[in-house]
């Protein structure tokens, strides 16, 4: 066995076996998905590195640029903006910055698109990050700001309703609405279990602030999605209104994991109570309006992140992207959200105040450094993809 194979199944022993079947199977398609749900060995192998200085501020940790998508805030409003924070966590800003920039080359050379190309995108998204962090103010996008490839894709968004979502999720029989189990990513939960979860949401709705009224749980089933988050433990609830007539709500509770990048974060951290407590805090803290029904709860003694299942919830896939125009101010956008996420939770609790952050971006002697560093590990990330592929299909992973 390869010491890369050791180094994936000691971070995955304890998840779900069957799951982290799936996410071996996701991680072996292409070497984006790999890179994906490998956010540990890119943290644990930049250790190694000698990287400039730069601000400690708050982090998404696993920024990637399909980590970026829209979502309805709890203001009833639809935001393009990063929108996974499992790993987020106080750290050098370069972190966020050389994991999306080597997202770019491994993406871009999946797509087939010319290494020059690759590398004027990385130029301009540190280009833009420090443009807006020069600045010292944090904005967010959303349909009335966005351009181009981004604004028909929050305008979709706006207009997709709940009933949508619905159709994809449910069944009906006998005039009532049941979660589907013929849906390839839900999958039935024993009854004892599904007893349980479904009080403890009940007991949440009651007590929660960020809990909606009047609803009460209709039918739970365990929820497959993502890549890195396979092997977790994931439900998905369906919720009805106790006073307003075929009114539903679709609500995800996923198991908080320790992050990825604390064993390699050089940056005291906050004693938080729950890992989700982490997870919701530097979301609400990054993001320009909170992701509708954010919360966080113990079950079983484990923490959970929970929030709504959106109609309009959804990510930007590159491959979709044809036109190099479409990828240009997508990218533009990108990262003008990761400087105002930093920005907004700047001087929080540990995190570099606006000025310090702003110097940062007016500077440039840090940025070509990070570039031939992403440059590289990408190339290592694609060895390790091929080294991956070979032990999979001789089966060690099973």
């Amino acid at each position: 066995m390869s010491k890369l194979s050791q180094r994936l199944l000691d971070f995955n022993a304890g998840l779900l076996p069957e799951m982290v079947q799936l996410k071996y199977e996701a991680m072996a398609e292409n070497p984006f998905r790999f890179y994906r749900g490998t956010c540990h060995l890119f943290y644990e192998d930049l250790q190694k590195a000698e990287l400039p200085l730069s601000p400690h501020t708050w982090i998404c940790g696993d920024l990637h640029i399909e980590n970026y998508g829209s979502f309805k805030g709890d203001n009833k409003l639809v935001y393009f903006d990063m929108n996974d924070f499992d790993e987020a966590l106080l750290a050098p800003a370069s972190y966020d910055l050389l994991r999306m920039l080597t997202s770019i080359f491994i993406a871009f050379d999946s797509l087939g698109f010319e290494k020059e190309r690759a590398l004027k995108m990385a130029r301009l998204f540190l280009k833009s990050y420090s443009t807006t962090l020069a600045r010292g103010k944090a904005f967010c996008i959303e349909p009335r700001t966005a351009k181009g490839i981004v604004c028909d894709f929050l305008t979709r968004a706006d207009q997709n309703k709940g009933k949508d979502i619905l159709k994809k999720r449910t069944i009906s029989k006998n005039k009532k609405i049941f979660l589907s189990l013929e849906d390839e990513r839900h999958t039935k939960v024993d009854k004892k279990l599904k007893a349980e979860l479904s009080a403890h949401i009940n007991q949440w709705i009651s007590t929660s602030n960020d809990g909606p009224y009047n609803y009460e749980v209709k039918g739970c089933v365990f929820r497959i999605a993502g890549t890195g988050s396979l092997g977790l433990k994931r439900y998905l609830f369906l919720l009805k209104s106790t006073n307003t007539k075929n009114k539903y709500l679709l609500v995800d509770m996923k198991q908080a994991r320790p992050s990825a990048v604390a064993p390699y974060d050089p940056v005291k951290q906050l004693a938080w109570q729950t890992e989700a407590e982490r997870i919701t805090t530097i979301q609400k803290r990054m993001q320009y309006a909170s992701a509708a029904l954010l919360s966080h709860s113990l079950f079983r003694n484990e923490s959970y992140v929970i929030q709504e299942l959106q109609p309009v919830k959804d990510t930007i896939k590159f491959k979709q992207l044809e036109d190099y125009r479409d990828m240009y101010q997508v990218i533009d956008d990108m990262a003008g959200i990761l400087a105002s996420g930093q920005l907004r939770s700047g001087g929080i609790q540990g995190s570099s105040i606006i000025d310090e952050l702003s110097a940062f971006g007016q500077s440039a002697d840090w940025q070509d450094a990070l570039i031939d560093y992403a440059r590289s590990y990408s190339k290592k990330v694609k060895a390790d993809y091929r080294q991956f592929v070979r032990d999979y299909k001789k089966g060690v992973f099973k």
